[in-house]
């Protein structure tokens, strides 16, 4: 136990002395994790809410597809993107693998399906008669999609919250396409991972925390955002 209390320690100090890798670390990891969860909302949340507003022949299928998505091993799409990025890839000309912006691509695609997948639930979970009086208002399709945003928006905003916290604490992918490269690709998750296996527990620790820390001001402003809406 006292191993453990000391790592706790340990870890508070270097935060609490703004140590300069761990908070170069800290906002490698919030860059790359917002860019990816900004580009997934951007492009998911119409997407969710086109596929709840219209019926089509493979819609089932297209919604099974997502979910299977969000199961989708990250792993495997960490290797998919690393076959594509590399050298001997179609992109490997644009020299993107370990690069902050080749994990950006890599964790976009890991958020993209989980934004969609709960912004349709969202909109579908409202009550049908908001889109019968839009259209008897004769609402056109933009001021449609802005009323059901209005309408839904704590749970497409907990959507991009949960992509986020999916995002940030994702191992596979970052350690795949960033290379955890020291200053340049090394976030909060691969780097635990590094230095808890060198025997830095304190850097680890500290990194943990921080991460926790990352967690608790998100779902803190979702809590807050709710309750001022």
């Amino acid at each position: 136990m006292n191993f453990i209390f000391q790592g706790i320690i340990d870890g508070l100090a270097l935060i609490a002395h703004f140590d300069t890798e761990v908070y170069f670390i800290v906002w490698t990891s919030l860059k790359v994790s917002l860019i990816a969860v900004t580009g997934a909302a951007i492009l998911g949340i119409p997407i969710g809410v086109l596929i709840a507003l219209n019926n089509f022949v493979l819609k089932r299928t297209l919604i099974i597809s997502l979910n299977t998505a969000m199961a989708f091993p990250t792993v495997v799409l960490g290797l998919i993107f690393y076959a594509f990025l590399s050298r001997k890839g179609p992109l490997g000309d644009y020299g993107l693998l370990f690069t902050p912006f080749g994990m950006e691509i890599g964790l976009f695609f890991l958020a993209t399906p989980i934004v969609i997948n709960l912004a349709l639930s969202a909109v579908q979970a409202l009550d049908s008669r908001l889109f019968t009086t839009c259209r008897t208002l004769g609402a056109n399709a933009w001021q449609e999609f802005r009323m059901i945003l209005r309408e839904a928006r704590f749970a497409i905003t907990a959507a991009a919250a949960l992509a986020f916290g999916r995002v940030i604490s994702e191992v596979g992918i970052a350690m795949m396409l960033g290379g955890n490269i020291k200053g340049f690709t090394r976030t909060m998750t691969t780097a635990i991972a590094l230095e808890t296996s060198k025997g830095e527990f304190e850097l680890g620790m500290a990194l943990g925390m921080a991460l926790l820390i990352v967690a608790l001001f998100v779902n803190l402003a979702l809590y807050a955002l709710q309750k001022n809406s």
